[in-house]
């Protein structure tokens, strides 16, 4: 039987304190950092199970043969690194959706530094089995060619353990490359932890030989789940304000793109020493231009859905590396918004996608997720419109395990059912 949580809102502007998780994102590349340093104290690390099991893992690799990724994808990339460079031997595995996605771009690169993987099932896609690491020695060191348009996790995973190769790591992205600020944090943190890091313009990233030094990181609080809370801002009654501490000018994060984008939405961000404060103003004309998420991906679901629920036709580029996450994103938001009277279409072949919307209306329609923990939260905020349902709402675990006793402190009516 699935479950279901019913959301409500009694009316009038929303208001008060949230408070978010902290990054998943620098959480799960800091404990990375922290296992190829040897030490260092990491603090306000992300309660979401992907960084609960990334810790849990690193702790288990020196003890078993087989370890298990779940449905977590950022924990099978970057592991499938550390654990090739650091010569484990085993079996890493995932769920039957994570043996879907595909990790051949990942593991050809590691086999030319010097690692033996071989596909325990399907070429190309997980389970992997890891037999040890020679690395390979070249003149000049080695150099990657990675294309730009697949997954920044794979380049940033790369890019991690290139400090502990004897003559470091050279990287070349070719061709435009997607979620670019994910590989800026990564370079960010990498010399927090005492790497040598060069950078070029023309996508040429080198990592200096020598390891790293143990260090200390205060984890920020998550642009990613300040997302939701914009949307409810924007989605509100006049008046509507919320603070959300945590968050950081500048911010290693591209998901701070958020705050430019949601101007366009009604929302403004005031920046305070300890986070900021979002509120609502006069919703201002519509421009027009389309809204590029290839940097910023994690952001689409939940812009797609409060431009289609405030009737702004928007159209959105960069969205390729929806299909190939939790679920097919794309697929799924066009099911779902067309619930409300929402419409999601592909232009130019799919380059392209307009968001529509005529009468759109909530009047207790449910949700699917999709086993998809965005799904859940971008469309939580449709409830200030009308109640809704939002089947498997578990699945917040994922990111933001608090996020169902935020709503219901700033004063959303829960139920839970199933």
């Amino acid at each position: 039987m699935n479950s279901f949580i019913a959301l409500a809102w009694p009316g009038g502007p929303l208001r008060g304190t949230a408070q978010l998780p902290a990054s998943k994102s620098e959480s799960n590349r800091a404990l990375i950092l922290q296992a190829l340093a040897g030490g260092g104290e990491l603090s306000n690390l992300s309660d979401a199970n992907d960084t609960q099991l990334m810790q849990r893992l690193l702790a288990e690799a020196p003890h078993r043969t087989e370890l298990n990724a779940e449905d977590a994808g950022t924990v099978m990339r970057f592991l499938t690194a550390y654990l090739a460079v650091t010569g484990w031997q085993g079996l890493l595995t995932g769920t039957a959706r994570m043996q879907e996605r595909p990790i051949a771009v990942l593991v050809d690169a590691l086999r030319q530094l010097g690692a033996t993987i071989h596909y325990e099932g399907r070429e190309g896609y997980p389970p992997l089995r890891f037999a040890g690491f020679e690395p390979v020695f070249t003149a000049g060191g080695p150099m990657l060619s990675v294309r730009g348009d697949i997954s920044s996790q794979y380049i940033s995973a790369l890019l991690m353990v290139g400090p502990v190769l004897p003559q470091g790591l050279c990287i070349h992205v070719t061709g435009p490359a997607g979620s670019v600020p994910y590989i800026s944090m990564t370079s960010k943190l990498m010399m927090h932890f005492g790497a040598g890091m060069m950078f070029s313009g023309s996508g040429h990233y080198a990592a200096q030989p020598g390891g790293y030094q143990p260090a200390d990181y205060e984890v920020e609080a998550d642009w990613s789940a300040a997302s939701y809370w914009y949307a409810l801002v924007a989605l509100g009654a006049p008046g509507s304000a919320v603070t959300l501490p945590g968050l950081r000018q500048p911010s290693f994060q591209g998901d701070q793109a958020i705050a430019t984008i949601m101007r366009d939405f009604g929302v403004v961000t005031e920046f305070l020493p300890t986070g900021i404060r979002i509120a609502q103003q006069a919703l201002p004309p519509a421009t027009g231009r389309p809204y590029d998420f290839t940097h910023c991906p994690d952001l689409a679901q939940t812009v797609a859905a409060v431009a289609a629920a405030l009737g702004r036709s928007i159209r959105m580029t960069g969205l390729e590396s929806l299909r190939i996450k939790e679920t097919d994103r794309i697929a799924a938001l066009q099911v779902e918004l067309a619930k409300f009277g929402g419409e999601l279409e592909a232009e130019l072949g799919g380059k392209s996608f307009m968001v529509r919307s005529e009468n759109f209306h909530v009047n207790g329609q449910t949700v699917a997720t999709y086993h998809d923990h965005r799904m859940a939260m971008a469309f939580a905020p449709l409830a200030l419109l009308g109640p809704l349902q939002i089947e498997a709402p578990e699945v917040v675990r994922k990111s933001y395990p608090q996020f169902w006793n935020e709503l219901a402190k700033i004063g959303f009516e829960l139920n839970a059912a199933g």
